[in-house]
C-alpha cells in the first residue's frame, strides 16, 4: 500500500488555506478495486442504527415500492449529495455558480423534465447583476402541478481551519466527531443543510417514483435560483420578468411564512468626509498628524446601537411591529417549559443567548426583531504579523430583520435620517436588497393536509420532537394550527423569498405568482448552516432523522396531494408526446 497526504490545502479563489492533514492509504499497483471499493462502500443504515422503520399504514403498493427503493438506494443517494456540494456554489462570490447551474439543469434532465434553462435574469433593480435562475417543467400527464423552489448556492467558507472535514469535500463521519454525540453519521460540508441536503432529498424521492412507477403522479415545475444568500436579488427579478411560467402550478411543494430582512452596506471614506487619507491607505505613522476615517466608522456604528449591541438607536425604525398576541404568547410558555437554553446553545454553536430566561429566548427567535453587524473590513486586513496602515475607507455590512407590518423601505429610510442626525452626512450607505416579510398560506390549503397526511402514513406525530417543521410552523396531525415557529433544535427562523411565491398577506407583492404553499414535517435534520462544520444527517437516531426518512416523506406527501379533490386544478397545457 502507498500513504499520502489528503486534505491539507483548500482553494479558495486564488488563495490557498490550510485545513490539516491527514494520511490517507492508497491501494498499490495490482489491487482488486472492486474489493477496495466495497471495503469503502458507505453502507448507510436507512433506518438508522436500530433498524426500526416507519409504521406504515394506509400506503398504495406502488407507494410502499418507492419506500423499498429508497432503502435499496440510499448509499447512491448520499453519494448524489456528495457530488453536488463538491461543487461550490458561492454567491457572495460568484465562485461555481455558472458550473452549478447546469449541474442543477443537468438534474432536471435526469428526472426527464421536457423543458429545462438556465435563465440569464440580467442587471437587477439594485444594480448588480443577477445569478442565473434554472428552471424545469416536468409534464407527466397529471391532472395537479406542483412547484419546487430550490436554492443552489451557499455561503462561503470564512473559517476553514474550524472544519473537522474539509467544507467541500462532503465526508460522511461519526456525528460524535463533530461534537454530535446524539446522531449516528452526518455528512460535513458547505450547503450540507442550507439548502442542499433537503433538496437532494426531494429529488432522490421523486427519482425513486419515477424508476418504480415510470411516471410522478403530479407534474412538477422547478425554479433554482443562485441569490438566495444575496437577498435574491436575481430570483425577484425572474419573477418580475416570467410569472407566466409558474401560472399552472397549484401548489408550492414545501413553503411557509418568512421574517422580513434589508440588508445595507456602511461606507466611511476619507474622500466623502473631507478629512483623513483621500485616495488610498496611507502608513500608520501619519495617525500621529492626521483623522482616522476608520475610528469615525466605529463612533457612528456606536452610535447606532446600546452599549451591548442588541438595542437599535434608531426612531421608527421598527413602525407597525406586531407583537405575539396572547394565544401566540401561551404556545411559546408550553414551549418554554420544555427547552433545555444550555442544550439549545451548545447546538447552535454559542456561549449563552440574550436572556436566561427560555420565553424570552423563544419570543425573541420567533417575534423579535435586529440590527447586525454582519461583517466589517478596511485597512490592514492580513492575519498575523504588523503592518502599519491608516485606512482611508472601512466598510461594513448590516442585515436588519423585521416582522409583519414593518417596512424594510422604511427602515433605510430612518438609518439615513439618523445617521444624518447623528452628523454623519458623508457616510455612504448602499442598499444590497430587501426581502419582504409573508404571512406564508392558509394550514388548510391541500397541500398542508397532504403534508400532514403523509406524517400519519408514517406514524408520525405533529408534536414528534425528533420532527423538524417545514418554515418552523407547527401542527398537530388532527390538523390543528399551531402558529408556533420554534423547535427545540432552532429557535430561530430564517427568511426565505416566500413574499414572490405567497397567496397569503405579504410585506410586498411582486410579480403575479399567488399559490398556497406547503406546511408541515419534512424529515431530515440538519444543523450549522452557514457556521463551520455545516451537517445533514444521513444516519439518525430514529428512521425519520436521516436522509431515507426524509426521502420517505417527500414521497408520501406527493403521493398524497395526487389525490385530494378539494381545489380544483389550474388549467394545464400539456405536452404532446
Amino acid at each position: 500500500m502507498q500513504t499520502r497526504w489528503a486534505g491539507c490545502l483548500l482553494l479558495m479563489g486564488t488563495t490557498l488555506l490550510p485545513l490539516g492533514c491527514k494520511s490517507t492509504t492508497q491501494p498499490a499497483p495490482g489491487t482488486n478495486l472492486a474489493k477496495v471499493a466495497s471495503k469503502n462502500a458507505l453502507n448507510v443504515h436507512p433506518n438508522g442504527p436500530s433498524g426500526v422503520g416507519p409504521k406504515v399504514t394506509g400506503a398504495p403498493p406502488e407507494l410502499q415500492k418507492v419506500f423499498d427503493y429508497i432503502d435499496a438506494h440510499i448509499d447512491e443517494h448520499v453519494e448524489n449529495l456528495q457530488k453536488w456540494i463538491q461543487q461550490p456554489s458561492i454567491s457572495n462570490s460568484g465562485e461555481g455558480i455558472p458550473e452549478s447551474a447546469e449541474m442543477v439543469k443537468g438534474f432536471f434532465d435526469k428526472l426527464g423534465c421536457q423543458q429545462t434553462r438556465v435563465y440569464d435574469v440580467g442587471i437587477t433593480e439594485y444594480g448588480s447583476p443577477g445569478n442565473p435562475v434554472v428552471y424545469a417543467k416536468c409534464d407527466e400527464g397529471a391532472p395537479k402541478t406542483v412547484a419546487i423552489y430550490w436554492q443552489y448556492d451557499t455561503m462561503p467558507v470564512t473559517q476553514p481551519d474550524a472544519w473537522v472535514s474539509p467544507p467541500f469535500a462532503a465526508n460522511v463521519i461519526p456525528g460524535s466527531q463533530a461534537d454530535l454525540p446524539d446522531i449516528p453519521r452526518v455528512l460535513i460540508g458547505r450547503g450540507a443543510t442550507n439548502s442542499k441536503g433537503p433538496e437532494m432529498s426531494q429529488l432522490n424521492a421523486l427519482m425513486a417514483y419515477k424508476a418504480v412507477n415510470g411516471k410522478l403522479p403530479v407534474n412538477l415545475i422547478f425554479i433554482a435560483e443562485g441569490d438566495e444568500e444575496r437577498m435574491d436579488i436575481g430570483l425577484r427579478k425572474f419573477i418580475k420578468d416570467h410569472s407566466d411560467l409558474l401560472a399552472e402550478a397549484d401548489a408550492l411543494y414545501a413553503g411557509g411564512p418568512s421574517e422580513g430582512c434589508v440588508y445595507v452596506e456602511l461606507t466611511t471614506s476619507g474622500k466623502s468626509w473631507g478629512r483623513g487619507p483621500t485616495d488610498s491607505d496611507v502608513h500608520g505613522v501619519m495617525k500621529r498628524t492626521t483623522d482616522s476615517p476608520a475610528w469615525r466608522h466605529i463612533q457612528m456604528l456606536a452610535s447606532l446601537t446600546s452599549k451591548d449591541g442588541n438595542t437599535p438607536n434608531i426612531p421608527g425604525w421598527d413602525n407597525g411591529r406586531e407583537f405575539p398576541n396572547a394565544k401566540q404568547m401561551e404556545e411559546l410558555k408550553k414551549r418554554a417549559a420544555k427547552t433545555d437554553l444550555k442544550k439549545m446553545a451548545e447546538g447552535q454553536g454559542v456561549a449563552r443567548y440574550m436572556s436566561d430566561d427560555p420565553l424570552e429566548v423563544i419570543k425573541d427567535g420567533r417575534y423579535g426583531i435586529s440590527f447586525n453587524l454582519d461583517g466589517i473590513w478596511g485597512g490592514n486586513m492580513f492575519p498575523g504579523g504588523a503592518g502599519a496602515i491608516l485606512p482611508n475607507k472601512v466598510v461594513s455590512k448590516h442585515g436588519f430583520r423585521y416582522v409583519p407590518k414593518m417596512d424594510g423601505m422604511n427602515i433605510i429610510k430612518q438609518l439615513r435620517a439618523t445617521l444624518d442626525r447623528n452628523g454623519y452626512k458623508d457616510v455612504e450607505m448602499k442598499l444590497i436588497g430587501d426581502v419582504p416579510w409573508s404571512r406564508g398560506s392558509s394550514p388548510d390549503a391541500d397541500i398542508s393536509v397532504a403534508h400532514r397526511k403523509a406524517a400519519a402514513m408514517l406514524g408520525l406525530s405533529g408534536d414528534d420532537s425528533g420532527q423538524q417543521m417545514a418554515s418552523s410552523d407547527h401542527y398537530d396531525i388532527g390538523g390543528k394550527w399551531k402558529p408556533l415557529g420554534v423547535n427545540q433544535a432552532d429557535p430561530s427562523g430564517g427568511y426565505w423569498p416566500s413574499y414572490l411565491f405567497s397567496d397569503g398577506e405579504v410585506g410586498q407583492k411582486v410579480g403575479s405568482v399567488s399559490i398556497p404553499m406547503g406546511m408541515g414535517a419534512r424529515g431530515g435534520k440538519g444543523g450549522r448552516a452557514h457556521a463551520a462544520n455545516e451537517y445533514y444527517t444521513i444516519e439518525g437516531s430514529r428512521w425519520d432523522n436521516g436522509m431515507a426518512g426524509a426521502e420517505k416523506i417527500v414521497a408520501a406527501a406527493i403521493w398524497e396531494y395526487s389525490q385530494t379533490t378539494t381545489t380544483a386544478p389550474r388549467p394545464k397545457t400539456h405536452v404532446v408526446k
